[in-house]
């Protein structure tokens, strides 16, 4: 079941991506030669007008392959290729993938929280002789800022106090309509971590419309800001190789978050598995418009600076830089696929 449930998730978000290339792309007047759910091998085909559809064998990864796109040999007529069109058009192409994904996770969390409501950044419990409680905070207040931070769900909270361990906060918070605002140094708790002895997970808030749609743009900003702030903690050191999973690692997850709420019924077995698509979509989204050679975002640092110069590099020279960047990502996909295996054997 949880590897049926991962690769309807990992489908609906690869096609999703691939589908804002696509349609961007017929928009641009872009020959697409074939649009595909897979790598590998084809397992199902069909032609429909200029463009194959196709079912790979390796569920992972999709494709969405354009007439002369990175420097590839015409087969049909050079001015329907994605070379041939204007810098600004081949951006907006490139760049629909991510935004796709964000549009997803958008739609998505506007079911969930419709359905659920939204973790409201209110205070339930205080731990003793932690700062919050010494600074007079009371349950019930809602957390509104942390220094320049602006506070929207809980969850905030937590990842803020996670991302700056033992920094000092100067904590916003709002009891009876009125705003008080408390300097707050965190402890440290006996497994060495730093608290401020704040419990707030549990209260959800249900808004109108309105409130829903604006909640539901939260849900993806803190998805798209953690994701970032992730990787800030990689690149630093902060976190080790043995945290990163990749997609053997994500089906375990889903498979542990299935068997956790099936007790609770089909209902939050469903919005269980929306709110993993939602981090999924929103993380791939993000990753994609890094800057790395073979991706969306080193794609459009090409195009980027073309518009910058006027015009572009020599389409063989990005190619081969893109090639390159893809077996670094499969060699990185294998590390990562092993670290997974090693993390549920051990």
């Amino acid at each position: 079941m949880k590897i049926l449930l991962a690769l309807i998730i990992f489908s609906l978000i690869i096609v999703i991506h691939e589908l804002g290339h696509f349609l961007l792309a017929k928009r641009g007047g872009i020959r697409v030669n074939e649009f595909s759910l897979g790598m590998g091998p084809r397992i199902l085909s069909k032609q429909l007008g200029e463009t194959r559809y196709s079912l790979k064998l390796l569920p992972f990864g999709g494709s969405c392959m354009m007439e002369g796109e990175d420097g590839t040999e015409y087969t049909h007529i050079p001015e329907d290729s994605f070379a041939a069109k204007s810098v600004w058009t081949r951006i907006s192409v490139v760049a629909a993938g991510p935004v796709f994904n964000f549009i997803l996770a958008f739609i998505l969390s506007l079911i969930v929280i419709g359905s659920i409501g939204y973790d409201a950044p209110v205070v339930v419990a205080l731990t003793e002789d932690f700062p919050a409680e010494e600074a007079g905070m009371l349950p019930g207040d809602r957390i509104v800022k942390m220094n320049n931070t602006r506070i929207h769900v809980y969850r905030e909270v937590n990842m803020y106090v996670q991302m700056n361990q033992g920094k000092t906060v100067e904590l916003t918070y709002e009891r009876d309509g009125e705003r008080h605002t408390v300097t707050l140094e965190p402890k440290q708790a006996e497994n060495g971590m730093y608290y401020l002895g704040l419990r707030g997970s549990g209260i959800r808030m249900k808004g109108n419309i309105l409130q829903t749609i604006g909640y539901s743009v939260y849900e993806v900003k803190y998805w798209v800001s953690t994701t970032i702030k992730s990787l800030g903690m990689l690149f630093g050191g902060r976190v080790g190789a043995d945290d990163i999973s990749g997609p053997v690692g994500i089906v375990n997850a889903i498979g542990d978050t299935y068997e956790s709420s099936r007790a609770d019924g089909a209902f939050y077995v469903w919005l269980n598995m929306l709110y993993i698509s939602i981090l999924l979509t929103a993380n791939l989204g993000v990753m994609n418009l890094l800057p790395l050679p073979a991706l969306d975002g080193g794609r459009l640092v090409f195009l980027i600076l073309e518009a910058i110069r006027g015009r572009g590099i020599d389409p063989e020279k990005e190619g081969m830089v893109h090639f390159v960047g893809l077996m670094v990502l499969m060699a990185l996909m294998v590390f990562v696929m092993f670290n997974d295996f090693r993390n549920i054997l051990m």
